[in-house]
């Protein structure tokens, strides 16, 4: 095989019209796919300036042979990279192939028609209604359709000829009332091919037909005086009436619409897709996308699009996005603002975030690498971080009217508390209750001996408190020469503001934000950590204080007794004999008559 020319030269022969551009390696295989509105433009973009991202730059090193498709229009070129992406699967492109076999409902080709579920569509003139992305859904709706239409579940062949001939007989189907016999020629062909088509707009969304059908037979039967079996259609009335309240989510109105949404962080996107008609959701499905070159939402909507009508057989002409992407061209694309059709929007948007939720879950469980991992990522990104926070620290000052000041540093790696690695401080050289100045003493100390004994500095510092605090611990990264080596940042109480050195405006994360989560939960944990210090330290001091009240006993005596007994209600219960195998008979005598 020859080898081809240069890549500048493979470019300059680009056309300028749509199409799907291929890279291959030099060992022949296939790297990437793409679609453009001008190839030459787009491919000549990933030489002409230096790529922003890791993967795209080695993407290019790779590159060796580029081929191209020329399209009519930009939207055959959508179709033709989807199609090309599932068949030759490149190692950069994100994966959209799906072995998942969905389910549909059939309604056999065959006079007086079953209607069954089924996985295999039989190419016989039957017709299929779905995929569906649940058996769930289907049985439902199979259950509805049996508690309204009675239908035959036999496979025989109920040809004219042979239902004359009398070859069947009623089963015990008929005798419970489940079918009405046409086996025997007991129910008319009209008849059932009338309730065919009221079952085929009920799995359609449309419950019309049939409520309008139901109300006028119970009208004829109470006309005729046979309350009885009028009662038994005002039944399946309240089923139908009962199951349109629960499936009608939005206005009747909106009928045969596809609704799209994305919700992504920075390894995966997650697409919900809802499909609307009379109203009513009648599938809905999330494709998880897993990202390879730091796509944007909008190539990986546009993408998802494609394939999600692709697999479902979706002709609907009306799709609602978020935000603009190109489609087909026959497709009618609207962004809702307000009313019914933004409220239908949310609702997809709160299902992709709840599959979300659900996967994140499962990971945390089953894959806790790259549960950390995705976490790091999305820290780095929110916090706009030079490297993953794999190590954070976070400092909190607890003092109640400045007595006993103490700090406390709590340590995070990987997301989670390594409580080994927690520190007090007892404030040694700042007098009465200044946070600033405490804050600035406690964050020397801790990197002085980190760097004194060359343990791991953490790629992250954050401080309980504003810009004062934040100021206060720049002061000693400054003296060790640590500013801009570590990051650092001050987490506000009241409103969760985030603050950068030198920066007045706090950023503020999104409630729902893991990254913020875990720096409030790193915030929290050293609250916890300082008030327990703080208040083991003031109720020693308080049990010393009782002791040392004592005419006679000092400090050390106390301390002493408190070794031994370990709470001053076991010396209250002491005897005198073992109060003097301690500190001596004379001073037990003392501490004796004292409590008693």
């Amino acid at each position: 095989m020859s080898n081809p020319p240069s890549i500048n030269v493979q470019i300059s022969t680009l056309p300028d019209n749509p199409g799907v551009y291929q890279f291959y390696d030099a060992a022949g295989k296939i790297l990437y796919v793409g679609k453009a509105k001008n190839l030459k433009k787009r491919v000549s973009s990933y030489f002409n300036k230096k790529q922003e991202y890791g993967k795209t730059r080695v993407l290019v090193k790779k590159i060796h042979t580029i081929k191209h498709i020329v399209v009519s229009t930009e939207s055959d070129a959508l179709l033709l990279e989807n199609n090309l992406i599932k068949k030759l699967l490149p190692r950069y492109n994100v994966l959209l192939k799906d072995d998942k076999s969905y389910p549909w409902i059939c309604i056999k080709n065959e006079r007086f028609p079953r209607i069954f579920p089924t996985r295999k569509l039989i190419k016989d003139g039957s017709e299929y209604y779905g995929p569906y992305t649940s058996m769930k859904t289907v049985r439902t709706l199979l259950e509805l359709v049996k508690s309204l239409y009675p239908l035959r579940t036999c496979n025989y062949d109920l040809s004219e000829e042979k239902i004359d001939a009398g070859k069947y007989k009623v089963c015990l189907e008929y005798h419970l009332g489940n079918c009405l016999g046409p086996c025997e020629g007991l129910q008319e062909e009209k008849e059932y091919s009338a309730q065919i088509e009221d079952i085929r707009q009920i799995i359609k969304g449309n419950l019309k037909s049939s409520l309008q059908s139901f109300r006028q037979q119970m009208m004829e039967l109470a006309d005729k005086m046979e309350f009885e079996k009028a009662q038994r259609v005002k039944d399946k009335i309240d089923i139908l009436e009962n199951y349109q309240a629960k499936s009608t989510v939005v206005n009747p109105k909106i009928n045969n619409v596809d609704v799209f949404s994305i919700i992504s962080d920075e390894t995966h996107a997650y697409v919900n897709f809802l499909q609307l008609s009379h109203g009513a959701i009648i599938r809905s499905h999330t494709l998880e996308i897993k990202k390879k070159l730091e796509e944007t939402d909008e190539e990986l909507l546009q993408l998802a699009i494609t394939e999600i009508r692709q697999r479902f057989h979706s002709r609907t002409k009306e799709i609602y996005l978020p935000f603009p992407v190109t489609v087909e061209e026959d497709i009618k694309v609207t962004l809702p603002k307000l009313g019914d059709k933004r409220r239908i929007l949310e609702l997809s948007e709160r299902n992709a975030r709840f599959y979300r939720q659900d996967k994140m879950k499962q990971i945390k469980i089953t894959d806790p690498d790259r549960h950390t991992k995705r976490i790091m990522a999305q820290m780095k990104a929110d916090l706009r971080l030079s490297v993953e926070p794999t190590h954070i620290e976070c400092f909190d000052n607890s003092n109640i009217q400045g007595s006993n000041p103490v700090a406390a540093c709590v340590v995070f790696k990987d997301g989670k508390p390594s409580k080994k690695d927690y520190r007090h401080f007892n404030i040694k050289t700042v007098e009465g209750p200044d946070d600033f100045a405490s804050m600035e003493e406690v964050v020397f100390r801790r990197y002085k001996r980190l760097l004194n004994e060359d343990e791991p500095l953490p790629q992250l510092i954050v401080i309980d408190g504003g810009k004062g605090q934040l100021s206060s611990a720049l002061k000693s990264l400054e003296a060790l020469d640590l500013r801009g080596k570590i990051a650092i940042i001050g987490i506000a109480k009241r409103l969760e503001e985030i603050y950068f050195p030198e920066d007045p405006v706090p950023l503020y994360l999104d409630k729902r934000s893991e990254s913020l989560k875990i720096i409030q939960q790193l915030r929290n944990e050293a609250h916890r950590f300082g008030i327990t210090h703080h208040r083991n330290k003031r109720s020693k001091g308080a049990i010393g204080t009782e002791l040392v009240g004592i005419e006679g006993i000092g400090e050390k005596t106390a301390e002493q007794l408190l070794k031994s007994f370990k709470s001053v209600k076991r010396i209250k219960e002491a005897s005198v004999e073992s109060l003097a195998e301690s500190v001596g008979m004379a001073k037990a005598k003392k501490i004796y008559k004292s409590f008693h």
